[in-house]
């Protein structure tokens, strides 16, 4: 990695040019090229599936897409003259259009159906030349516009489908938009710089739009949804910004202590950037996860968002020291800049927030692990109450039209007219089927189609709505009871019906697909912390973190609190495909956090084998960049909600409430505290299972540029007599003093080890063997302490107090 990182911090305008050059080529492809999403909800085994496939035999050539056109009088019927004579017009006008295939309204012989039994509620169907991705903007909005002209004087006219709900979104780049504005504030917050504000966000930029551009390539040779290019984006955002954060946050720490730019960058690419190739990778074996499901919808969705974060990482260990290259100096702000230049500083300052709450957590471990588990339980209760079902315009918000649409229809037709079910027979449907479908309870009409290519549709609309709970026992009752009474082979499809099944393949699947996850996980983390209870505790958090994220979406989407604040229509069943793909994500995301968290506490434990120095010390080094990084995500997530597409909305919030909970609760204070409290065993790990595993080097122990090279940390921990001398550097108020030089001598003066203490005063040198050495510490303007120290077998401790006045030994 460091080879890497200093030919591309040398050679950055070569690194610069292919990037720039890569994306503009992908771009002007995909841009030729198009987009070929398709949305194939491939069910094997199922019975939807069946009908599915019966319904393409009957009609192999589907047309365009089907939108409606409804309207209701006031008074009077649709029938009256006046509103006849201005709905014909609409219609006709809007049959003439280029693109509309055809316009089949209530006023035609067959159309008498579209018109309500009272009379004052009918509807059009429009059907469109081409699907609805593929329809122009500009031709919906002008059916729109032609046919709610027609409205008024009592007369209230509303559009419905696919190509409608297009021009009801907000303006394509919205979202990310909003996203990318909020993460800047936080990023300049957390940097008090402009360029290092805008680092981060180019790299994510650039592996975001690399991401999308390579998915709309890819849907041409394979079948990729256009939700994984929403996905791609929504996630690519969040670890791009997050991973480049990581990495210039080190960077700068680097460049404050001392050392030369590229040196600097090199460090920082070596360190951070290692756990970074650890964490993306973990992100997208979460999300290879999905393959296991077996649910070939996924397959794009796993492809789009894994390029995307493979880019993001690309670009983070490429890139970025590129772009460091070319600042220099300037990633710090102008105050640290002047600091550094008079050599008033020692490195970036850690918050003394950090610092307290670290200690805290040492202090009451049980108390900050029992506030957190029960308001992490709290939030999982809804959890209990989950129903999944299928998401449509009747979640819109009431003041859109496809759901003023939506309601209309159901006024004039019933609940379940807007999701109907489709009976289909390989053959001609007996009319004693037809019959016992009618009979059903929960049937609101049947409409018996003659056989078309072998096959017979039966349409049944229920009397309740698509998300309706009784409308998937209809369902049942169907499958399992009146069909094989009726001595025939048939199938229930439809959108309803596809749903339905969609849950219970998720439902049967979800164990097989978690159990993928969490077992993998564990053994990444077994390999990187040598460690069986660290990658168990993951495990169990990313669970916690999982049904607490659940919990919140059920209060929010299935229960509706806060719909109305963030705009989002009303309550419904949770989508049949979020929970794999936000459980998914929500682990990869997750493992970041603990990569980053526990590689810090990872690398003390080793180097001291103090169980709660290394976990207050990795708490207080990692907690603010962990916290930033976790509120990037949030705001970026959050932002999707101005996406215009429900089911984005819902992972964003979902996404969002899982960051949110996993870096401050659970990383930030339930992780540390179980690690207090489970002591030396955190590190267990048996000695025969620790000689057969390979060795995997998450983040390697940076050298100090102060002074000689520091024996590696498996060196101090394990070799011979080798031990460590640690402790605290105070002042008389009991302050911690941070960047004390502290200096191991032998009793001749010959230097040993030189390090200096970190923000909460803690130190560590190495010491090669038992006896008695100087220990010299100095801190301007806090003084200078000397004095012998006797180290024995085991790690000393060794706590200084500093006081003005003292003799600097070294010096």
């Amino acid at each position: 990695m460091a080879v890497l990182a200093r030919w591309c911090y040398r050679h950055r305008l070569v690194v610069l040019v292919l990037w720039v050059g890569a994306l503009f080529g992908l771009g002007v492809t995909a841009s030729s090229a198009g987009t070929n999403y398709a949305e194939v909800f491939s069910l094997p085994d199922t019975d939807s599936k069946r009908a599915y496939d019966l319904m393409r035999k009957a009609f192999p050539e589907r047309a365009g897409d089907t939108d409606t056109v409804v309207w209701k009088t006031d008074e009077g019927t649709v029938r009256d003259a006046a509103v006849r004579s201005r709905m014909e017009d609409a219609l006709a006008e809007i049959g003439r259009m280029e693109g509309v295939g055809a316009v089949a309204g209530p006023y035609d012989e067959r159309g008498a159906a579209q018109i309500s039994e009272d009379g004052r509620i009918a509807y059009a169907q429009v059907t469109f030349a081409e699907q609805a991705d593929a329809v122009p903007k500009a031709l919906v909005q002008d059916v729109v516009d032609t046919a709610r002209a027609a409205a008024g004087d009592g007369l209230q006219v509303e559009l419905g489908g696919q190509a409608i709900t297009r021009v009801q979104e907000p303006p394509t780049g919205t979202a990310e938009l909003v996203g990318i504005l909020a993460a800047a504030v936080v990023l300049f917050l957390a940097f008090g710089s402009v360029f290092a504000m805008l680092l981060p966000i180019v790299v994510a930029v650039f592996g975001v739009a690399g991401g999308m551009f390579g998915t709309q390539l890819i849907s041409h040779v394979t079948d990729v949804p256009e939700l994984a290019s929403l996905l791609a984006t929504l996630i690519g955002l969040g670890v791009g910004i997050d991973y480049a954060l990581f990495i210039v946050t080190r960077h700068r720490k680097g460049i404050l202590s001392g050392k030369d730019p590229e040196e600097a960058a090199v460090a920082a690419l070596n360190t951070s950037g290692r756990a970074v190739l650890f964490a993306g990778g973990t992100v997208c074996i979460a999300l290879a996860g999905m393959l296991v499901t077996n649910l070939r919808f996924l397959d794009g969705v796993v492809i789009g968002t894994s390029l995307t974060v493979v880019l993001s990482v690309l670009a983070a260990i490429t890139l970025l020291p590129a772009l460091l290259g070319v600042l220099g100096h300037r990633v710090l702000s102008r105050r640290q800049r002047r600091r550094l230049a008079a050599s008033e500083t020692k490195g970036e300052q850690v918050s003394g927030l950090a610092v307290r709450w670290s200690a805290t957590v040492q202090r009451r471990p049980r108390a900050v692990a029992a506030v957190a588990v029960v308001l992490m339980a709290a939030l999982a209760v809804p959890l209990l109450s989950l129903r999944l079902g299928t998401v449509d315009q009747g979640n819109d918000d009431a003041s859109t039209t496809t759901r003023k649409a939506y309601d209309l229809l159901a006024e004039g037709f019933g609940p379940g007219f807007n999701g109907p079910l489709q009976v289909v027979v390989d053959g001609e449907a007996p009319t004693g089927l037809v019959k016992a479908v009618e009979d059903t309870e929960g049937v609101a009409q049947v409409a018996a189609a003659p056989p078309a290519n072998g096959v017979s549709v039966i349409q049944v609309v229920p009397t309740t709505s698509p998300q309706d709970v009784e409308t998937d026992r209809l369902i049942d009752t169907l499958r399992e009871d009146v069909i094989p009474a009726a001595g025939v082979q048939a199938h229930v499809g439809g959108v309803t019906a596809v749903s339905k099944d969609f849950a219970s393949v998720t439902g049967d699947r979800l164990p097989l697909f978690v159990g993928t996850i969490i077992g993998l996980g564990f053994l990444l983390l077994l390999l990187a912390f040598r460690s069986l209870v660290v990658p168990l505790t993951a495990a169990v958090m990313n669970l916690l973190a999982a049904a607490a994220s659940f919990g919140v979406l059920v209060m929010v989407f299935q229960w509706g609190v806060g719909l109305d604040v963030l705009g989002l229509g009303t309550e419904g069943p949770i989508a049949s495909f979020l929970p794999i793909i936000m459980l998914s994500l929500l682990f990869g995301l997750s493992m970041d956090y603990q990569v980053f968290l526990v590689s810090r506490m990872h690398e003390e434990w080793v180097h001291t084998r103090d169980n709660a120095r290394a976990v207050r010390v990795g708490l207080a080094e990692t907690s603010r960049v962990i916290n930033s990084a976790a509120l990037i995500m949030v705001c970026v997530f959050l932002a999707f909600v101005l996406s215009g597409d429900y089911g984005a909305a819902m992972a964003g919030v979902g996404l969002a409430a899982a960051v949110a909970l996993d870096a401050f609760v659970l990383r930030t204070a339930l992780v540390p505290a179980v690690m207090h409290l489970l002591g030396r065993a955190n590190w267990w790990l048996p000695a025969g299972l620790e000689k057969r595993l390979p060795h995997l080097a998450v983040e390697p122990k940076e050298e100090d540029d102060d002074g000689p090279p520091a024996p590696a940390p498996e060196e101090k921990a394990v070799d011979g007599a080798a031990s460590v001398v640690h402790g605290f550097v105070r002042t008389p108020e009991g302050e911690p003093v941070r960047g004390a030089a502290v200096t191991l001598l032998t009793p001749g003066g010959r230097q040993l080890d030189r390090v200096a203490s970190l923000a909460d005063g803690a130190y560590v040198v190495a010491v090669p063997s038992p006896g008695t050495y100087l220990l010299a510490v100095s801190a301007s303007p806090h003084g200078a302490r000397a004095a012998h120290v006797t180290v024995g077998e085991g790690p000393l401790v060794h706590d200084v107090e500093l006081t003005p006045g003292g003799v600097d030994a070294v010096s």
